[in-house]
């Protein structure tokens, strides 16, 4: 089994679990900061949506028009019944293509850790292509330079990623210039990791 279709696997069996384990408050503070350079009524593009809770709820309930991309049938399954208003698309966002979407802005919690970090470069130079200069992107990254398996919430699952020197580089290289960099708590109760979460437009 390859790692994407390990990570598809493993959120299809914790899908539930991990809806009602997701932490709803942690991403509130940076998606209040993303909206502050949103006009109303704003087309945004999830990349690995979940749930959908707290995320596109948030998103959505501002006045956004919210498009969400999961690898996890199971996933999507819960976010229309959590977050109906959106619209749903089932894909790997490591098959994605430039100018595939044209949105405002990208949000990305918890997703890009499980994608190929060895394609993590060209990934963000296509979420470039799908915005307008000076458009929006808001994703959390690695903490560290690891790749490898363990189980999470009881289902194998596949991490790769750097750390947040390297993701500053990979997002600056990639034509954009970060506004804001944080760290966002782990997801989950009892979950003591952090996530470096970073602001950036388009230039």
């Amino acid at each position: 089994m390859n790692k994407s279709d390990l990570v598809r696997a493993g959120y299809d069996r914790i899908a539930s679990r991990y809806d009602e384990q997701r932490d709803k408050e942690h991403s509130v503070r940076f998606l209040d900061r993303l909206d502050e350079r949103l006009d109303a009524g704003s087309r945004i593009l999830d990349l690995g949506c979940g749930a959908g809770v707290p995320v596109d709820r948030h998103l959505v309930d501002r006045g956004h028009d919210v498009i969400d991309l999961d690898i996890s049938d199971a996933m999507l399954t819960l976010a229309r019944r959590n977050v109906p208003e959106a619209d749903y698309m089932i894909g790997d966002m490591g098959a994605l293509r430039e100018r595939d979407y044209s949105v405002d802005a990208v949000v990305s919690f918890f997703a890009v850790i499980h994608a190929d970090r060895r394609r993590h470069e060209q990934l963000f130079r296509v979420i470039h292509s799908f915005l307008p200069q000076g458009g929006s992107i808001l994703v959390t990254m690695g903490k560290s330079d690891w790749e490898g398996e363990a189980d999470f919430l009881g289902a194998p699952m596949a991490w790769s990623h750097f750390g947040p020197a390297t993701n500053r580089r990979i997002i600056e290289d990639s034509g954009f210039s970060i506004l804001f960099e944080d760290i966002h708590p782990g997801n989950c109760p009892g979950d003591d990791d952090v996530h470096p979460i970073f602001l950036a437009r388009a230039l």
